[in-house]
Order: structure tokens, then C-alpha cells, then sequence
């Protein structure tokens, strides 16, 4: 929890964000993915300066429960000093308890994005999803917590201006609102308008800007006049295309062309002959893609 301290900007956790959302897709399918097509509401986790601090608490974690489809996990939430934001101790269940940083005792309208973080490690606690190591782990939370419809909450938290600073969460401000792009691009969603953070909707936006260029990478249709044409010349020096390129060129065991490609959606990736326009489908996450190879 960044508090007064510098807060990092751009995509330094780009390619685990990616790893995260390809790994929900293989572990979730896409069908339960579109369970979560609702995002958790503004009204269901508001929390009033008036409202008793425990029982406030403990309804907006109920809530969040209900969200994420967990209605046999009980949370108890209690409040101590600490360094982070929040913790929450993963045993069997059905009772998980979780202690919320003291400063959400007078900042309450944040506690919503506290317990997100904390609902979604249950989540996948439960699925028996995790990465390798703690820092990945806690990226990939942030990711699903964001991608399956409670992390606008976390990026809502973020506020910087020249005194002071707040954001919670592994991930950078514009990363977050990369991921939420990513869901407003798959659900026809607009977060936007549930932001009280100005600071929050400037990181959507250049999230938004980050994630539809995803769509437009060659050898996507959608792609630019010059990614076209970087495109082409990679193609006639099939084994020269850079490192930093997106796609690859590869003969299979006939010794015809292909090209691989990461999903724009779900970010595995794809294999299509080179052989001009093909309609490709995603065996991962089913997006019809219009490519020309």
C-alpha cells in the first residue's frame, strides 16, 4: 500500500498480467468467465463515514463473497496496525480471516477495495490457482480481481497529488486500468462512470489506449499501415523478425509458412498458415480474429 510514498507508473508487470489472464481462461474456461459479466455494483460496497465500522465491514465483505460466488466462505474482518493493506489467512475454510490495515478505520470508502484482493486470493485459493512466486502470485490476484469485475474498486483507490499519495494493489495505476480495459473491451462495460478518482480514470484511459493496441498488431487485419509493413518485410525474412515483434514465423513438419501470435483477448498463443486473409478461432478463450497473413 503506497501511503504518501512515490507511486509507479507504466507496464513494468505487463507480461505476468498477460500470464494471469491467459492462466484464468485455461483454469476458468471462458463460459464461467461470462458469469462474471456484472461487475460488482457502486451501491453494494458504499460505505458511509455513519455507518458502524464492524457490521459495515463485514456486509461489504459479504457482498464480495456473493461477487465471486464463494457463499459457503465466511469472512471475519477485524483492523490492526500494519504495513500492507490488508491479509488474509488461507486455511481449509469456511471461515477465512482477514485483518484490514488501521488507517481504513477513517478512510472506510476503501475498505471495498481492500477486501477485494483479499475475496479473490479465497478465490483462487479455492481454484488452486497460483504462480511461482509471491510477487507473481499477488500480480495475478490483482488481475483477477480486476478481471472478473471487483478491481475497478482497487484502481478507484488510487489518489496522488502534490502532498499526498494512495494506491493499493500490486500493480501500477495504468496497469490496472489495462486490465479493466480488457474487460470493458469483453463485456461492452464501462467502468468509467463509477470513478470518484480523477487520477483513476487517466490511468483507465491510457490502460484503455495500451489495450487496444493489442487488437491492432499485425498479423491482425486491424493493424496499422506500418505495422503492415514491418509485417511484410519480417514475412519475405521469415527468420529475421525481431525479438521485440509480437509474432513469429515458423515452417511446420510440411515446410509450409505459419505465423504465431498472442490472442488480443486471452493472449495464447496462435498458430495460422501464411497464406493471405484467414479467419482464425481461438481455441482458448473462442474470439473469432480476422488476420492477413
Amino acid at each position: 500500500m503506497a501511503n504518501g510514498g512515490p507511486v509507479q507508473h507504466g507496464y513494468p508487470h505487463l507480461e505476468t498480467v498477460r500470464a494471469a489472464i491467459t492462466a484464468l481462461y485455461r483454469r476458468l474456461s471462458r463460459d464461467t468467465i461470462e458469469t462474471f459479466s456484472a461487475s460488482v455494483a457502486p451501491a453494494d460496497v458504499a460505505f458511509c463515514d455513519t455507518d458502524d465500522l464492524h457490521l459495515g465491514a463485514q456486509r461489504v465483505a459479504r457482498e464480495i463473497v456473493r461477487h465471486f460466488r464463494l457463499p459457503d466462505a465466511r469472512l471475519i474482518v477485524g483492523f490492526r496496525e500494519m504495513t500492507h493493506a490488508a491479509n488474509v489467512e488461507l486455511a481449509a475454510g469456511p471461515e477465512y480471516f482477514v485483518e484490514l490495515n488501521d488507517r481504513f478505520r477513517t478512510h472506510r470508502r476503501d475498505i471495498g477495495a481492500a477486501l477485494a484482493h483479499e475475496v479473490a486470493h479465497v478465490y483462487l485459493h479455492r481454484l488452486d490457482l497460483a504462480f511461482p512466486t509471491t510477487a507473481e502470485n499477488e500480480i495475478l490476484t490483482d488481475t483477477a480481481t480486476t478481471y472478473l469485475g471487483a478491481g475497478w474498486l482497487l484502481l478507484d483507490a488510487y489518489r496522488e497529488d502534490g502532498v499526498s499519495s494512495q494506491k493499493l494493489g500490486y500493480l501500477t495505476p495504468e496497469e490496472f486500468g489495462y486490465v479493466l480495459a480488457k474487460r470493458a473491451l469483453l463485456f461492452q462495460e464501462d467502468p468509467s462512470v463509477w470513478f470518484t478518482s480523477p487520477q483513476a480514470y487517466t490511468a483507465y484511459v491510457k490502460g484503455m489506449a495500451r489495450a487496444r493496441q493489442d487488437e491492432q498488431q499485425p498479423p491482425l487485419t486491424a493493424a496499422g499501415w506500418a505495422g503492415r509493413r514491418r509485417y511484410a518485410h519480417d514475412r519475405r525474412h521469415a527468420s529475421g523478425a525481431p525479438p521485440s515483434a509480437p509474432y513469429a514465423f515458423a515452417p511446420d513438419s510440411g515446410g509450409h509458412l505459419g505465423v504465431t501470435f498472442p490472442c488480443p483477448t486471452c493472449h495464447q498463443r496462435i498458430r495460422v498458415p501464411v497464406r493471405g486473409r484467414v479467419r482464425a478461432r481461438c481455441g482458448l478463450c473462442r474470439t473469432v480474429l480476422e488476420c492477413d497473413t
